[in-house]
């Protein structure tokens, strides 16, 4: 597993600001929709119209406050130290994890980032080879893999159904 993790992690904060900048600009959008609504009109559907467009700004501008300390956060873990990990080392913040699954179709095999944010977020690894999954301690993977080792199991519960889980390798 020698991917480069900073490249994994500025490929995150590029999606991060992506997603800042689009919740940036559909604040601005609502914001302007509901004033244009608000003086053209004074009919009461435009009033509701113009404070649902104002809501919808208020939840923009919270979800881009969200979106900017997850990157301040991602970008203070990625000036620091990365601990270094190995077959030994239990899963912490900063590791990536590779775990096999097996149900009644066969065995399945994915590979984790554990961050402190970009939960849910797909990355693609060097030259577009194979796919990471972003986790955080905070996500039911990320609680479940926290301090395992290579060659322990663990139980995961997704969707209401128990998955188990054997750690692979830890890099």
């Amino acid at each position: 597993m020698g991917l480069d993790k900073r490249e994994l992690m500025a490929q995150l904060a590029e999606r991060l600001q992506h997603s800042d900048r689009l919740a940036v600009r559909a604040q601005i959008e609502a914001r302007e929709a509901a004033r244009s609504l608000a003086t053209e009109s004074e009919k009461k559907e435009d009033g509701r119209a113009a404070i649902e467009y104002g809501s919808l700004a208020t939840g923009q501008a919270a979800r881009a406050r969200r979106v900017q300390e997850e990157i301040s956060l991602l970008t203070a873990f990625r000036e620091a130290d990365l601990p270094r990990f190995n077959r030994r080392t239990p899963v912490a913040l900063g590791a990536i994890v590779d775990v096999r699954t097996e149900d009644d179709t066969g065995y399945d095999e994915r590979t984790f980032f554990l961050l402190p944010v970009g939960a849910g977020t797909e990355l693609t690894g060097p030259g577009g080879d194979g796919f990471l999954s972003v986790i955080t301690p905070a996500s039911p993977v990320g609680r479940a893999l926290m301090g395992r080792r290579a060659g322990e199991s663990v139980d995961v519960t997704l969707a209401g159904e128990v998955h188990e889980w054997t750690v692979l390798d830890v890099a």
